[in-house]
């Protein structure tokens, strides 16, 4: 019987606890923020502790509108890192407040988490040698077509309505660098990744303008800022703080910084252009899963 109360209790502390994450941060004078090691320009590592990129510099001024909000003189912030695997987890069980990586928003995670209102879409593309002669998918018959393995990018291209009929072998990467190798060598004749993925390999090339992101979006997926579940306050606090840098300008400014322009540690630039699906939710605020973007 004890056992069971006792776990009832640690259960009723962690939804009190999930639920009043600004009271948390009040409380502690610190916010705990989530990143990755190495998701792209989102989120990465300068080594020794140090965190940058687009997302990271977001959750930055977001904790800096609710330090104001919550009018603590000093708010810590840790640098939690997180994988793919442990992220929701981490969020969930309190760890991290907060979670600036390059987390998609869809409707499994929805049920266990929470999503801010989309900063960043991605858009999976085909990368090839800019003087291959390929535009679309329809020239992808009898080409050799690398993707990294482990990935649904290839899937995806099978799937998409203009590849019917189109027959193209698929060549595998163990890695993103790797797949980029089998393009770069003339084993592969385009390599089909996240855009943001493409844009990176190729600004990190001997010769970037040997190379262009071409054809139809295959797909697209919401990138967002992710919380704890059913704690409304801490959402709406994160929300009007992006709301606002939309409006300002800011967030454009930041998509500018780190997407167009050379970043550290290379000084090397991605150069990935702002798509026509992000400037729709700048231009009007929402926390749609990746789901709604499929339909027609």
């Amino acid at each position: 019987m004890k056992t069971i109360a006792f776990a009832l209790s640690l259960a009723l502390a962690a939804t009190a606890h999930a639920e009043d994450t600004l009271k948390k941060i009040k409380d502690s004078a610190t916010a705990t923020m989530g990143v990755r090691e190495s998701s792209g320009a989102l989120s990465y590592t300068l080594g020794d502790g140090k965190y940058v990129g687009y997302h990271v510099e977001i959750c930055q001024h977001v904790l800096a509108d609710v330090q104001k909000q919550l009018g603590l003189a000093k708010l810590e912030i840790k640098y939690q890192p997180v994988t793919s695997q442990n992220r929701i987890p981490l969020v969930q069980n309190g760890t991290v407040d907060i979670e600036c990586g390059s987390t998609t928003n869809n409707l499994t995670r929805q049920k266990d988490v929470a999503f801010a209102v989309t900063t960043f879409v991605e858009e999976v593309r085909i990368a090839v040698k800019a003087n291959s002669g390929i535009t679309s998918i329809g020239q992808l018959n009898g080409k050799n077509v690398a993707t990294t393995t482990g990935t649904t990018s290839v899937q995806t291209l099978r799937k998409h309505e203009r590849a019917t009929g189109v027959d193209f072998k698929e060549v595998f990467g163990k890695d993103h660098a790797d797949s980029f190798l089998l393009l770069e060598s003339g084993r592969a004749d385009a390599f089909v990744m996240d855009g943001s993925l493409l844009a990176g390999n190729i600004a990190k090339s001997k010769n970037p303008a040997d190379f262009k992101i071409v054809g139809e979006v295959l797909s697209v997926e919401p990138i967002a800022i992710m919380m704890r579940k059913d704690d409304p306050a801490f959402k709406k606090a994160v929300d009007d703080s992006i709301k606002a840098m939309m409006k300002s300008g800011e967030i454009a400014k930041l998509y500018d910084k780190w997407l167009m322009q050379p970043i550290p540690p290379a000084n090397a630039r991605v150069g990935l252009a702002m798509s026509d699906n992000l400037k729709a939710a700048i231009a009007s605020p929402n926390d749609r899963p990746m789901e709604e973007y499929a339909k027609k």
